[in-house]
Order: C-alpha cells, then structure tokens, then sequence
C-alpha cells in the first residue's frame, strides 16, 4: 500500500488525513467482476436536484456499523483509523473491514464523515466491491455509539483519476452533517497492481432511528 506523511498544522489535518487515507486505498490487489468502468471518470455519475431534505446535526458520537441495504453491505465493527508511529495513515487490512476516519466528523455530526474499504483485497471482493451500483436515493445507515442510527441519503455517485482527484470537493467542510464512502475503481493496472480511480459516494443526514 502507498501512505502519505500527515501535516498536524491545524485545521488542515483532518483534510491531509483524509488525502492519504485516499492514497493508502490503491492498495487492492486484483479486480472482481462488476468493480472496474461503471462509473463516469471524473465526473458525478448520478445527481439530483430533489435530494431528500437534510436533518440537523446530531452530537458527535462513534460509529459503530454500516449498512447499505441496495448494495447489500451490512459491516461488522468499523476500524477505527488513525496515525502510524511514522506519520502514515492506517488502513484496513482485510477485504471485510471498513475503516472510519477518526480525525475527523463523525456520522452525523456536522462536517463530511469519511468511510473507506478496499473495492478487493489479496483476491477477496471487499465489503466495496459493489459501491458504483449505489444509486442516488438510497438510503445509508450508520449505528453510532450512543444508540441512535443515523439515516443518510445518497445524492451524487462519482468516480474521479487518481492523479486528478478533487480533494477539497470531497472532503472540504459542509454546512450540515454528510458522508463520504470511498473505494477503488476504474481500470486496474497489473503493473503497479491498483486501480486508476477512485469512487465517491456523497450522502447528506436526512433522519435518525
């Protein structure tokens, strides 16, 4: 995997954080069906101009799993991720698992959650393999800490190159309370054994359970 060193100046951390944790993810090994070219380089896939209305913030609290019911994820624990001893992010380190940027908002909270998984890893489809099918609409859940499940909905689906990847788009501050998932995409170079893109989905609170 690629790792990118972290700044701790100020209110640039959590946005360099989230960066590398980018960068980190071109670590998938092989592609699966389904995984590469289904979604427009490097422009939104999906948008909509009659999003679901958002709801208020809600007090930060970790989240716990994550469901995305029209794709069939259903997470076990999230991973908590944060520095490496030399300054690299953490990662996942299997196909299952999908980590949370800790640095930064948590679900719900005001500012742009972020939460990545491998697309595929050492052979393994990963619980992302199957994110460019998410579809504007449909319905994201995270279970937090505090007991409440915080209800997002999905209003734009993208996928960008890797060496033109709109960082303050995707992980620049929001008014209100979004999400991000993030995974690999596009085509996959044998070579360097990573994928060229990356796939964003953006989701913005609209309820709680």
């Amino acid at each position: 995997m690629s790792s990118t060193r972290i700044s701790s100046r100020g209110g640039r951390l959590r946005l360099l954080a989230a960066a590398a944790l980018l960068a980190a993810l071109t670590g998938c090994s092989t592609p699966q069906p389904g995984t590469s070219g289904t979604t427009a380089s490097g422009a939104a896939a999906q948008t909509t101009a009659q999003a679901a209305a958002p709801a208020a913030p809600l007090a930060p609290s970790a989240p716990a799993r994550l469901e995305v019911p029209s794709i069939g994820v259903a997470s076990g624990p999230l991973l908590k991720l944060g520095l490496t001893a030399d300054g690299a992010l953490e990662v996942p380190g299997d196909a299952p698992t999908v980590g949370w940027f800790g640095l930064g908002p948590t679900p719900g909270a005001t500012g742009p959650a972020v939460l990545a998984a491998h697309v595929d890893y050492a052979g393994v489809p990963g619980t992302f393999h199957r994110l460019s099918a998410v579809a504007v609409g449909d319905e994201i859940r995270v279970a937090r800490a505090d007991g409440s499940t915080a209800l997002f909905t999905a209003y734009r689906v993208a996928q960008y190159p890797k060496s033109g990847f709109p960082t303050e788009e995707v992980y620049g501050d929001t008014p209100g309370a979004e999400l991000r998932l993030i995974t690999c995409g596009g085509a996959f170079d044998g070579t360097t054994r990573s994928y060229a893109d990356n796939v964003v989905v953006y989701a913005r609170l609209t309820g709680t359970a």
